[in-house]
């Protein structure tokens, strides 16, 4: 029921493909919808599966909430879509449902170490996007672009579910500053090492257990630190 903790040395390994095609790529038949990571709902009624276009997949691509077992299209999941995605193949992509298959978190790429992660509620024959919880701006009041062109230079989020209606998220970034202004505020939250060019990594490692109610809103229990990769 987890998107596993390998996301994050996956996002780095698809990060080292060849410059020219620096995603993950998939040459799909013309009725081909396969099942991405995780895909399958644990009712065993519904998946979610990639499809797209051309020669690397990347034409027309979507995702997609599928009926089974007969495998058919159901609905587009929003917010996916060639303006925010970096990879077209069905294993770069991860699904986590919660156990009655009435919702499901998707994490994906959109820059070469920047994930987002999509929360659906499953609604019949539609898939309902909803907001996710932001554990870094509870923590800093700080909203930030997921993109590279900034300071944030990875980010790494993480869905376990725990019952039906509640998960713990974890939310692991990576920071590059000029000052230690951000660690000041990130406490035992974040983790901060000096570089040779006198700038700072900064590391944010947060989690917290989030409770859904009707019409898609949320309440976030207390955040605490979660964890640091071994950079050794």
């Amino acid at each position: 029921m987890l998107i596993r903790c390998a996301i994050l040395a996956l996002a780095l390994t698809l990060a080292a493909l060849s410059p020219v095609h620096a995603t993950a790529e998939h040459q799909y038949g013309k009725h081909e919808y396969a099942i991405i990571a995780d895909g399958r709902a644990p009712n065993g009624k519904l998946s979610v599966a990639s499809h797209g276009g051309g020669e690397f997949g990347g034409d027309n691509f979507h995702i997609y909430l599928m009926a089974e077992p007969g495998h058919r299209r159901l609905a587009v999941l929003d917010n996916i879509s060639d303006e925010n995605n970096l990879d077209h193949a069905p294993q770069a992509y991860y699904a986590a449902w919660s156990p009655d298959s009435r919702y499901v978190a998707i994490a994906f790429r959109t820059e070469r170490h920047i994930m987002t992660l999509n929360l659906y509620a499953i609604e019949g024959r539609r898939a309902r996007l909803l907001e996710v919880p932001d554990l870094f701006r509870n923590t800093t009041g700080r909203t930030v672009q997921v993109k590279t062109e900034g300071d944030m230079r990875t980010f790494v989020p993480k869905v376990t579910w725990q019952t039906p209606r509640r998960f713990r998220l974890a939310d692991y970034r990576v920071f590059v500053e000029d000052d230690t202004a951000l660690a000041d505020k990130l406490g035992v939250l974040g983790k901060t090492t000096k570089m040779d060019d006198g700038g700072y990594s900064i590391e944010f490692s947060a989690e917290a257990d989030v409770t859904l109610s009707r019409g898609g809103r949320y309440r976030t229990g207390k955040l605490w630190p979660g964890k640091f990769p071994d950079r050794e």
